[in-house]
């Protein structure tokens, strides 16, 4: 596991998700990261499956932290809050625009050279600012709701915080880039210079979404779906099938896998563009074809035939599949209170197994040895 922030101090005073998320990977590439918090902790902590201070969702994303309380409504809470930002080689903060500023953990709080990150709904600036904004609010405005229908045929979030997470790696990758830059500066002997970062949950979901933003603004319309008919089929067995179509042939494949290579040479069916104006009937088509065969039958045919395929599965179902275990996707993380957590392995990073800190855990510990 790389550990280049070794002896780079982070301040975490986020709270959720996406900035928390930041500090952890911080965290796992080597860095001191202390999570400050109020008395009444973080929100995530009461979140999920909890026990004492502990919740899942707070433990899924702050793994390898110090913990400290400071009540930042009090004079005392607020000095020694600022005497710890102005260590800070990273400072992240998750406030409304301009609160930060206003209890002394803005950009300006923070050493001369420090990389300050910022993670709010909207941005730092314009009309939206000071809107408040979750993920399922993210996904509703940048578009990923849309983009998302169901078989009802209504929009449908992404069922998981995927625009937190994602916002988390995206402040990750940019804070790199400013400490890469940092150390660049350093190295060349120019005077030291503070990085503000502003990084959103609107501009990560848009981030997510920038092909058919782009080809959504390039034509003004929604474009086409890309591969139709591909998607999730119910199988005889109760269990579905997820496929992907890529290139013509891969439909030639898949009409043969399924007994209907008439299909080929329907016209309605000629390429993508003429699929996706018959979907309807396309996918009727298909759903009866493929109620006639387990998921397992199926896959083992379009396996077989190369076609880009498997079963969808539940969380509980991938922990259990043999190529999962047999590459340990998923070791188990030993947390006081709660017991064995799975934690899937951070792509390229490895797996972090470092408990999540109780509430305030090294507070007094960590003031003392700082001296604040």
């Amino acid at each position: 596991m790389p550990r280049p922030y070794e002896g780079i101090f982070v301040l975490d005073a986020a709270q959720g998700i996406a900035g928390p998320y930041c500090g952890m990977l911080l965290a796992q590439c080597g860095a001191t990261v202390v999570k400050l918090e109020p008395p009444k902790g973080d929100w995530s902590r009461g979140l999920s499956t909890r026990a004492d201070s502990h919740s899942v969702m707070h433990t899924a994303y702050n793994r390898g932290k110090r913990a400290v309380v400071l009540d930042l409504g009090t004079p005392e809470g607020t000095a020694r809050a600022a005497k710890l930002a102005a260590k800070a080689d990273v400072l992240i903060e998750a406030f409304r625009p301009g609160v930060a500023q206003r209890i002394g953990l803005g950009p300006e709080a923070a050493k001369p050279d420090a990389v300050c990150v910022s993670i709010s709904g909207f941005g730092q600036s314009g009309p939206y600012a000071e809107r408040p904004c979750t993920d399922s609010v993210a996904q509703a405005f940048a578009g990923v709701v849309a983009i998302n229908p169901g078989m009802d045929g209504l929009p449908h979030r992404i069922g998981t915080q995927i625009v937190d997470v994602f916002t988390g790696l995206s402040a990750f990758a940019a804070c790199q880039a400013a400490l890469a830059e940092q150390a660049r500066d350093r190295a060349s002997g120019a005077p030291p210079r503070r990085r503000h970062l502003d990084v959103s949950l609107m501009q990560g979901a848009a981030s997510m979404l920038v092909l058919p933003i782009a080809e959504a603004g390039l034509l003004g319309r929604m474009p086409d779906e890309v591969n139709v008919p591909a998607g999730s089929y119910p199988a005889k067995c109760g269990a579905a099938v997820m496929f992907a179509l890529v290139r013509e042939q891969e439909w030639v494949t898949l009409c043969e896998v399924i007994g209907r290579p008439e299909l080929v040479g329907d016209p309605r069916f000629a390429d993508f563009p003429t699929r996706f104006a018959h979907k309807p009937a396309l996918v009727a088509i298909l759903r009866e074809v493929f109620l006639t065969k387990t998921a397992a039958e199926w896959l083992g045919l379009m396996q077989a035939a190369r076609l880009l395929c498997d079963r969808v599965n539940t969380p509980l179902e991938w922990l259990a599949d043999p190529h999962v275990q047999a590459v340990n996707a998923a070791p188990l993380l030993n947390q006081p209170g709660l017991g064995a957590l799975p934690m899937p392995v951070i792509p390229g990073l490895g797996a972090w197994m470092e408990p999540a800190p109780a509430l305030g855990a090294d507070t007094e510990t960590l003031l003392a040895e700082w001296g604040i």
